[in-house]
């Protein structure tokens, strides 16, 4: 059994106040995050039919497309409810990011698309990854997910809030300590630098470790308009603000303005 316990306010978040898969599929920001996410690993996946290990995996949202395209998906969450909900789609298990209870060199590909926004301790980041690594198979893929540190500042301008001194002073101390501490608002969450979570890769023994912004520079665009008027935002936006974040991919110094980061790696072949 895991020694490692999720933290209460994020279990809290995760059964009580939000359907993750339902952000996904339905919010604006969150529907570029789900197509974004899923064209850039689509590039870097070995060819289906791969074993490929979901970790942190919710409910199954993207595991749906993997088993779509042909792969044999196994998904692990520490949430029960996220667990019974991904079994209709894949094979699913409750577990740990830092303890998984699986054989090494197992997988073709191992996705965390989601533990890493949630441990805040670097030594339990460092440990989530070198499972990762353990339980991949040389030459395999890893694939991470982190939540850009600037995007706080971003997200609250299209609240029309950022003005208010407690908001303010909340986004501060974000880009000051990269921690969220969950008391109000979002969970416990941390938010990477793209370099910081490049190199969190490369220490844990990854190779080619290299940082696309998933959402692009302009995603905050779709969060205005949804959040200001009301509205679905126009489809002409949406394309819009996806043309940004595919031209935006070479261009390093463009990754500070999207909303998430993932980060994909090798491990090394024998």
């Amino acid at each position: 059994m895991s020694t490692y316990e999720l933290a209460s306010e994020v279990r809290a978040f995760y059964e009580h106040a939000i359907d993750e898969g339902a952000r996904l599929r339905t919010s604006a920001d969150g529907r570029l995050e789900l197509l974004r996410t899923r064209e850039i690993l689509r590039q870097h996946l070995p060819q289906a039919p791969a074993r490929v290990l979901d970790v942190g995996g919710g409910t199954g949202v993207h595991a749906q497309w993997l088993v779509e395209d042909g792969y044999e998906v196994h998904l692990i969450d520490p949430v029960h409810r996220h667990v019974e909900q991904a079994a209709k789609i894949c094979s699913a298990a409750v577990g740990d990011a830092r303890n998984l209870d699986l054989p090494a060199d197992s997988y073709d590909a191992v996705l965390l698309l989601g533990p890493l926004y949630h441990l805040p301790d670097p030594a339990d980041r460092r440990v989530a990854l070198r499972e990762a690594v353990r339980v991949a198979r040389p030459g395999g893929l890893v694939a991470a997910a982190g939540i850009n540190r600037y995007s706080p500042l971003f997200e609250h301008v299209t609240y029309a809030h950022l003005h208010r001194e407690r908001l303010n002073s909340a986004v501060a101390s974000i880009l000051e300590t990269a921690v969220h501490d969950g008391k109000r608002g979002f969970t416990l969450a941390y938010f990477h630098r793209a370099e910081e979570l490049a190199g969190e890769l490369t220490d844990a023994g990854l190779q080619a470790a290299s940082v696309v912004g998933v959402e692009g520079p302009a995603w905050s665009a779709l969060k205005a308009v949804e959040q200001q008027s009301g509205q679905v935002p126009s489809e002409e936006l949406f394309q819009a603000v996806l043309a940004a974040a595919r031209l935006a991919d070479p261009y390093p110094e463009l990754l500070a303005a999207s909303s998430h980061l993932l980060a994909v790696g090798r491990v090394p072949a024998l």
